[in-house]
């Protein structure tokens, strides 16, 4: 829970009592490589905090998974709008490996939104992923596949490393054969 609590400081600062009240709000959760954490369809009613593991993000496009994001260490993970919204998820998330997490439930979140501090770190991390998520869509689409790959080895290396050939693939946007060839040109 050290990483967790260190990362919510790194965005807002926490006193004794908000930090007494996310370790109580947040449980820890062991998922088997391959289980699913939230399912197309289903609401997602937990945010996760990446222990260690990796998370799969997908759609099924026209009978064809296809992968969104992986996510590794030390990264926050949930359907956003499913889990904000309370409806049914559009997205299925699916461990990669066997993935410890900190998991807290939209009851838990909605008590914590009780204590000022946690509400400041909320706003500003949500700040942050929505702009990185916003400028992250806007450059990748615009890099060749080459590019997505060496963008991914350098920034999201734990992606390269956990990852399935046939995920990392599908979120470049190529076939295995193709990213295979990327790869051997780069080595």
């Amino acid at each position: 829970m050290e990483k967790l609590i260190e990362i919510i400081n790194s965005f807002e600062k926490l006193d004794l009592e908000t930090e007494l009240a996310i370790k109580e709000s947040f449980f820890e959760e062991t998922f088997k490589k391959g289980e699913f954490i939230v399912e197309e369809g289903k609401v997602c009613n937990k945010i996760y905090f990446i222990k260690s593991g990796a998370i799969r993000r997908f759609c099924i496009e026209d009978g064809i998974e296809v992968t969104k994001w992986i996510y590794t260490d030390n990264q926050f993970v949930t359907s956003m709008s499913s889990f904000f919204e309370q409806k049914p998820s559009f997205e299925n998330f699916q461990t990669c490996e066997e993935t410890l997490v900190y998991s807290l439930s939209y009851l838990d979140e909605q008590a914590l939104l009780e204590y000022p501090i946690f509400v400041k770190f909320h706003i500003k991390q949500l700040r942050y992923y929505l702009s990185n998520i916003n400028e992250f869509n806007h450059l990748f689409r615009l890099m060749t596949a080459e590019k997505k790959y060496l963008f991914l080895l350098e920034s999201f290396p734990q992606i390269i490393k956990k990852a399935k050939l046939k995920h990392i693939a599908s979120l470049i946007g190529v076939s295995q054969e193709t990213l295979s060839r990327i790869r051997a040109s780069i080595i």
